[in-house]
């Protein structure tokens, strides 16, 4: 594999990092995992080899065009466009990311920003927050405030413009940056990123890069963190809070953004709803973490659908199995024994007596993660 050095940073040779075979292959490799039962990827998946091969000419000779979105909307949790891109350039991205955003762009983020970075997944923000809470308590109790704020509309208001600018500051490849710019204006208007592209996952995180800087070393706070838009300061003064969302609020002009109407200072002792939980602390100091009640609600809607898909064959129980279990170990990192109990009786409920009405043998379903015991679960 070809590896990142500090002259291919430099701009000297970047670009042929993200057509070498074997970087190539592993994107192919990594890409592929649990999407092989999609058509598109299985016909990719016969002549792998060959398809690599076409991409990497394709790359080397610089002729290689980004394909036309699949464009599909979601409604959970709420409503987005997501445009979808083909398999192979699926795999073109994942090396671009892999072997080219991520170890360039890793240098210069802080450590408390978080997303599609290593070992920074939403569980591992919960984790730091929770720590947050717990270092706060230590020094002040439960008195204290917490600014929770998201960005209006953020991937839809990223500007092309600047965007290309910030990302000039640490790519010199001239190759890599025409690349890099005509994934960008695959959206067109000169603004918005598509939300299924992995490189707007490293955009989004580089967007607001400089401005965590202006957070921990201008503003000063020390318990800071954020999620792509959703971010979180803690301080025990609430007048401080308050300069700081003005100033965030001027900074944020800059780049074309503004904040959204939900973006509030709330008293510690209230909690705060981040990546999917609501955190509070308990007069002892204990942080827990309840999955909020929009996500209730939302797994029993889809257990629901489930049982009807099931009932007709158009789901099978592998399928189901898969989504469900997804959630139950996001819910299992909070402290929801009881809620995980009361959905996995619900799971269970969806193979009841259909396999005697097939005509088939249906295999009890494993039990799924406890979480963590908690008299406060549901």
């Amino acid at each position: 594999m070809v590896t990142l050095d500090t002259e291919a940073t430099n701009g000297v040779d970047l670009y042929s990092k993200i057509y070498d075979f074997n970087n190539l292959f592993q994107a192919y490799t990594a890409s592929k995992q649990g999407k092989r039962w999609k058509n598109a990827t299985a016909r990719f998946e016969i002549n792998a080899m060959a398809e690599l091969k076409k991409l990497q000419r394709a790359l080397q000779n610089e002729t290689y065009k980004l394909g036309p979105y699949n464009v599909f909307r979601i409604y959970e949790p709420k409503i987005r466009d997501i445009k979808s891109i083909q398999f192979k350039h699926k795999v073109v991205q994942r090396s671009l990311c892999n072997n080219v955003l991520e170890p360039v762009f890793e240098r210069s983020f802080i450590f408390d920003s978080y997303a599609c970075r290593k070992g920074k997944g939403t569980h591992a923000g919960l984790d730091r927050t929770s720590e947050f809470f717990r270092r706060h308590y230590r020094k002040h109790g439960l008195e204290g405030w917490v600014l929770k704020c998201d960005i209006e509309k953020y991937f839809d208001s990223i500007d092309h413009r600047i965007l290309k600018r910030m990302i000039r500051k640490h790519i010199k490849d001239e190759r890599v940056l025409k690349l890099l710019d005509d994934i960008i204006d695959s959206t067109p208007g000169g603004k918005g990123l598509p939300l299924g592209n992995q490189t707007s996952q490293w955009f989004s995180i580089l967007f607001l890069n400089d401005f965590d800087h202006f957070i921990k070393e201008r503003l000063g706070v020390k318990m800071y963190i954020r999620y792509m838009d959703d971010f979180v300061l803690i301080h025990p003064d609430k007048a401080f809070l308050q300069d700081c969302k003005r100033a965030i609020v001027e900074y944020l002009k800059g780049l074309e953004l503004e904040l959204n109407h939900k973006s509030h200072i709330f008293p510690l002792r209230n909690g705060v709803d981040f990546l999917g939980f609501h955190l509070y602390l308990t007069d002892t100091g204990k942080v827990i973490k309840k999955v909020r009640r929009d996500s209730k609600d939302r797994v029993k809607r889809k257990l629901k659908k489930f049982q009807e898909l099931y009932e007709k064959g158009e789901r099978t129980q592998e399928q189901i199995e898969q989504a469900y279990g997804s959630w139950a170990a996001h819910a299992a990192h909070g402290n929801c024994y009881y809620l995980i109990q009361n959905m996995n009786v619900r799971f269970e409920r969806i193979f009841e007596g259909v396999g005697e009405k097939n005509g088939a043998t249906i295999k009890q379903p494993a039990r799924r993660g406890k979480g963590k015991r908690s008299r406060n679960g549901i």
